[in-house]
């Protein structure tokens, strides 16, 4: 079957479009993504990516579009669409662009490592993908999803904290310290810049 989609036990749990012409390579890259809890769709060629993103004009692909892609990993080297073409055609489109994408490859060309940066790819690995390689993706991806929520989440107490200290007579002369401990303490949470662009991105 050209499409499956295999979805763990776990929850919850990220949703991966893997996309790769070779039938040993899309096992290789299912199973790993398997082992590391998440859910996969494998297709067999950009054209098909597209379809099942919606993106190619078939309506036929309406029932596959509609659930959640948390990230693309695709084949550079396939015939007809080419994961560089995919990736472009992803970060175009403005329902799709801010979904990562990684492109894979069994060939180690800079040039065509730079290109793929520059067009908004956010990782690029070398076959045989490993296992450690999968489980670094999930957990960048993951910690992005976190920092974004904490960002709400956490401006909230702050706020009520600030407010009964300025409410509070006796605080009076150590509300402006407070203050400063409590925006620092917030500073600290925030994912380092060293974290790969992903996390910039999305507390962007």
């Amino acid at each position: 079957m050209a499409l499956r989609e295999i979805a763990s036990s776990s929850s919850p749990e990220l949703h991966v479009l893997a996309v790769d012409d070779s039938f040993v390579d899309r096992k290789v890259i299912e199973r790993l993504l398997k082992i590391s809890a998440c859910k996969v769709t494998t297709v067999e060629s950009g054209t098909r990516a597209l379809q099942y993103l919606g993106l190619d004009g078939d309506n036929g692909s309406s029932g596959l579009k509609d659930l959640k892609v948390n990230l693309i990993v695709t084949d550079y080297s396939m015939p007809g669409l080419t994961g560089y073409e995919l990736l472009k055609k992803i970060k175009e489109s403005s329902a799709f662009r801010e979904i990562p994408v990684v492109i894979m490859s069994s060939e180690n060309i800079q040039p065509r490592i730079e290109q793929c940066m520059i067009e908004g790819a956010e990782d690029f690995l070398l076959k045989p993908v490993k296992l450690a390689d999968v489980k670094r993706l999930k957990e960048l991806i993951m910690r992005g999803s976190e920092a974004d929520e904490g960002k709400t989440k956490k401006l909230s107490p702050k706020r009520i904290l600030q407010n009964d200290i300025d409410s509070s007579p006796s605080s009076s002369s150590t509300s402006s310290s407070s203050s400063s401990h409590d925006v620092s303490s917030l500073d600290d949470d925030i994912p380092s810049s060293k974290r790969i662009k992903l996390e910039s991105r999305v507390n962007d």
